[in-house]
């Protein structure tokens, strides 16, 4: 098992908002997988918000649709940045390890 500074941060909260984290070895078990799956459609998303409000920025849009693009926006680099700590721990964690060899 993982020591407890090298615990991958998931990219969902649990139902109280807290973060959540994976213990293991294991890369290419089921719940990296997921995980690593999730990070993907999340951070697909982004760019295909980032897409939209590009073209909503030089189209009259109205206050209500650039409230709804805001929200979408602020949810999805709420989950860009928690993907960017996970991978960064990671890499961190990996840097040490080969350091250590």
């Amino acid at each position: 098992m993982t020591t407890s500074n090298e615990l991958r941060l998931l990219p969902w909260t649990g139902p109280d908002g807290k973060p959540c984290f994976l213990s293991t070895d294991d890369s290419g078990g089921y719940m990296s997988r997921l995980a690593d799956n999730i990070e993907s459609v999340q951070l697909g998303t982004a760019t295909e918000l980032l897409d939209r409000a590009i073209d909503m920025l030089a189209a009259d849009t109205t206050p209500d649709g650039m409230r709804l693009l805001a929200k979408n926006l602020t949810g999805a680099l709420r989950d860009t940045l928690r993907v960017a700590t996970s991978r960064g721990h990671r890499l961190d964690s990996r840097s040490t390890d080969h350091r250590l060899r």
